[in-house]
């Protein structure tokens, strides 16, 4: 079983919150799309690129006749090809959108989407939106940004971390949905154990906390909701200068 519980906030600094989130339970599709682009360019990019992953989802389910445009993977699931392809289709909407108005000109957004059947989950990510997953084992970052920061360390191993941590392209982001007519993304396949918690959330949440708080609030055993709650209050509290979303899910067998 699962139970899930989502919260979002403005923020401290913005004026508007630019992140959605989406939770069908019945179609087990968990999203958190964190949109960026002028003064509306960002709401409409997260909202087209919610809207365009669900209807695919959706439309999917039942193995019905429609195409895939993107082709398949032989080596994944039917339900990583379903959001393969509901992503792909997601970023192909966002840059025509873009094209088509020069007030949505350079709009983009990031995405991430879970996809859970009983205890089997498949998940993609695009930008900085991120997916954790915390066990007995710990804390767990199952995504990876695309990131500025991210690419000089896999470029240097040995970089120092605190230095990039304040440099000035420390935000910018190497892909986004809508950036290219195509993009590529995060697909990953997990086994859900018993009493797993996964958080979707976007980096105004992950941006302000440590693993070791989110661990503390994932691990305490609190219910998915006033779990969610304690991220968005503790962001808060350490600044909370962007939008926050965090999206909590607990598996029970």
């Amino acid at each position: 079983m699962l139970t899930s519980h989502g919260v979002t906030h403005t923020g401290h600094a913005r004026k508007t919150n630019e992140d959605i989130l989406l939770v069908d339970l019945d179609l087990g599709l968990f999203l958190v799309a964190d949109g960026m682009g002028g003064p509306t360019g960002g709401e409409v990019a997260a909202r087209l690129t919610a809207d365009t992953v669900h209807s695919f989802v959706a439309r999917s389910r039942d193995g019905g006749k429609y195409t895939w445009p993107f082709g398949i993977d032989p080596g994944s699931s039917f339900a990583a090809n379903r959001l393969r392809t509901a992503v792909q289709l997601a970023n192909r909407r966002v840059f025509r959108e873009s094209e088509h108005r020069d007030d949505y000109t350079g709009m983009g957004s990031t995405v991430v989407a879970a996809l859970i059947d009983d205890d089997r989950m498949a998940f993609a990510g695009v930008g900085d939106s991120r997916v954790y997953a915390y066990t007995d084992a710990g804390l767990t970052q199952l995504t990876t940004d695309d990131s500025w920061v991210t690419t000089m360390l896999a470029r240097d191993p040995e970089a120092d971390a605190a230095s990039l941590a304040i440099h000035p392209m420390r935000h910018v982001l190497t892909n986004a949905i809508g950036a290219r007519e195509e993009t590529e993304m995060e697909i990953g396949e997990r086994v859900l154990v018993d009493g797993e918690v996964l958080l979707l959330c976007s980096d105004g949440l992950h941006g302000g906390l440590n693993d070791e708080t989110l661990a503390g609030i994932m691990g305490s055993g609190a219910e998915v909701a006033a779990a969610a709650q304690q991220l968005r209050d503790a962001t808060l509290d350490r600044g909370g200068n962007d939008n926050i979303t965090a999206l909590l899910l607990r598996r029970t067998a």
